[in-house]
Order: C-alpha cells, then structure tokens, then sequence
C-alpha cells in the first residue's frame, strides 16, 4: 500500500475553522487527521503542502519512520506550526492502518485499558450567579468532574478587557460558592488560560478555602518550567498543564520536576499517537494521569478517545458539547459537526463508549467540506485596563 494523496480541507465548525488532513492509497483506503492551531490554517496547510512530496509514494505502515522523516528531515526540527500539520498526517496514518487491518486504533496501541472514556464539562457563565447555576446544572445531569473559567465582577464596555486584580477576588468569592454547591465528591478545576503572573496565581489561590479546587489549569504561561516551580512553592492544588507543547521534549522539564500533576496532551498539536503515547508513558513512569486538551472537533475527540482506551494513566477527557456549551453550533442554530461528520463520536451520559468500527471512527462529508468557503478567524486579542497585551 502507498500513499497517492494528501488534501488539506479547512472547515467551519461552530464559531471558528478546524484544518482536516485526508490521506489517499492506492488501495482505496483513507484515513483522516485534525491538526491543532485553530486560527492558523494558512500557516498549518503551507507546512502539509511541503509534507506531501515526502509522503507521496510512502508506505503507511511505517508511520514511526514516517515521523521521523517528517519531524528531522528539515533540519530546523519542530515548532507548533509543523507539529500540527505533523499530528493530522500521523493521525491519519493510523485510521489508515486500523482499517486496513480491520480493528480500532487502539488496538495498535496495545488494546483498551477501559470500556468508556469518562469526561468533564466546563461551566462558564458571564457572573458568578450563572457559573453556580451552570455548575448544579452539570450536577444534577451526572458529571462528576467539572471545570470553572475565570470571572470578571462586570462585563466591561469592551469584550477584549481582562484585568486579574479584578477577576480574583470575584472567582475566588464564586468558586467557593460553586464548591459548596456541588459538594465534596466532585472533582473541580479552574482555568485562567494563561492570563495571570505567579503573583496574581497565588493570591487568588491563597483567598480560597483548603479542598475547593483539585486541579489548577495553565493559569500562568507555560514557557518558562522555573515559572511553575516557583508557583508550586506557594500553593498545593494541583497543575493542569500542557496543552500547548508541541513536543515529548516540551513535557521534558514538567514530568521529570514534577511541575504538573495532570497532562494536558493535545494529541492534534503534541505530534499525533506516535508522539502522544510517548508522553503517556513517560507520564505513567511519574505516576501523572492524562487529562487530555481536545477543544476542536469529531476527529480530535475521536484519535483522544482511542488514546485515552489504551494508555492506564488517564484521568479525564475535555469534552465541549454539554448541557452548559457546544462549541459545535454556530450562530445560526445549526450543528455543523453534524453537518459535516456521518460518523463522529457521541456522549453516553458523562463519558464515551470505546468505539469497535476499524480506524478511528469518524467519516467526513467531503462534498460538505469543500463547498464551505474558507472563512478567516483570528483569536480575540486580549488586553488588561492600561493596554497592555495579555492572553486570550
């Protein structure tokens, strides 16, 4: 079997693009992958485009060669932008192999550790009333893990302001409330995404009640490990961090200095199964669980739901269609997952069965795909009071 094709098809789901990767064979059989960098589509297809004359005429079996090749051969090694498009194309090679062979992904990864992928839904809300009364919603629907986005006491005039001395005290006061609203035997977390210092961590830390949060995701920005060894020496909840390394190199300094307690692996930008099971096992051997990142869509669910079947250390999968959200729908009413997808990942009440169908399970409407125009979308950018850049 040889590869003959390699498309690159930016779709529009919800409220922003996602970047499909289709691999064609000679035989007849494709797979199809999902690349991370929402928002970079441009610069993500520019580096498949120069993948796919390497990869023309490859066999897809030889996939940890493939990745090799893909990741060495430029001699400038990785970064965000190749490893996104790296991930999609490894991605797809083993939807290809899983179907040629006839068993799911995870079969090629070991088998399943589990029948069902338990998950976590998000509560968000604009005030601190609506974030509890998300929270009691998700409650009373049966999720047990549920994560908190960070508060602002008012809505300023202009959506792109974001001060932390502001946002605080208010989270602080909110979490607190959500916690006892919800009661001691739901795992709870809270992510900043990036916006506050160590400083700005620690007070809001410090301000809440021992036992309200089990897990702190990325409050800080995650490029400096000595960052969060610092912070780890001022409080004692949980890091939830990872979901932008683009690497196991990346991982390196936080596995092995114990600055994470959950791995936050985005298997669409970490470099696909083939890198993302180096990091579970890596993680395993530090006895951290994986609470995977999948903020994207069917094919990013469906690769981390095989991978989350075949590693033992895994905690919980991200999942953004819920009672409280649904990243899926735009803003006209319409699902265009549903659309585009004849065959996706569904939720069974909090979690997702194990799929049996060979590869990974999902199929695309390609006539759906390739009619979409391709729209542009940048991330909103994101200032504190004085003007001043902080993160989305």
């Amino acid at each position: 079997m040889r590869i003959t094709e390699i498309k690159s098809l930016p779709i529009w789901v919800g409220n922003r693009n996602q970047m499909v990767v289709k691999v064609e064979t000679d035989e007849g059989i494709y797979g199809l992958g999902e690349a991370g960098l929402s928002g970079r589509e441009l610069a993500v297809d520019g580096a498949i485009k120069h993948f796919r004359e390497f990869l023309i005429g490859q066999d897809p079996m030889q996939r940890g060669r493939i990745w090799q090749e893909l990741y060495r051969s430029q001699y400038f090694e990785g970064g965000r932008v190749l490893l996104a498009a790296q991930s999609a194309i490894d991605i797809a090679l083993y939807d290809i192999v899983g179907k040629a062979l006839g068993v799911p992904v995870y079969e090629l990864l070991g088998g399943k550790h589990r029948d069902v992928i338990p998950c976590f839904a998000t509560a968000s809300g604009g005030t601190g009333e609506q974030m509890v009364a998300n929270a009691k919603l998700l409650y009373d629907h049966g999720w047990r893990t549920i994560r908190l986005m960070g508060l602002l006491p008012e809505r300023p005039a202009d959506p792109n302001i974001f001060e932390p001395w502001k946002s605080i005290p208010y989270t602080a006061e909110w979490v607190t409330a959500v916690r006892q609203a919800v009661g001691s035997e739901v795992m709870l977390g809270i992510d900043y995404h990036h916006r506050l210092s160590i400083a700005e961590t620690a007070s809001f830390c410090q301000r809440l009640p021992a036992g309200t949060l089990d897990f702190l995701e990325e409050p800080i920005r995650d490029e400096s490990p000595e960052a969060y060894a610092a912070l780890r020496q001022m409080t004692n909840i949980p890091f939830a961090v990872g979901e932008e390394f683009a690497s196991k190199w990346q991982f390196l300094p936080f596995i092995e200095r114990h600055l994470t307690d959950f791995a936050r692996v985005d298997i669409c930008n970490v470099g696909g199964f083939t890198e993302a099971m180096k990091v579970a096992g890596w993680a395993e051997a530090h006895y951290i669980d994986l609470m995977p990142h999948n903020p994207l869509g069917p094919i990013c669910t469906a690769a981390t739901i095989h991978m989350a079947a075949a590693v033992p250390n895994f905690a919980s999968l991200e999942v953004r269609v819920t009672q409280t959200e649904n990243l899926y729908y735009g803003k006209d009413g319409v699902n265009d997952a549903d659309v585009l997808f004849t065959q996706q990942p569904r939720l069974e009440g909090n979690s997702f069965p194990v799929p049996t169908t060979p590869g990974l399970g999902v199929e695309l409407n390609e006539e759906a795909a390739t009619a979409q125009a391709w729209k542009f979308w940048e991330a909103p950018h994101w200032r504190r009071e004085d003007g001043s850049v902080t993160n989305w």
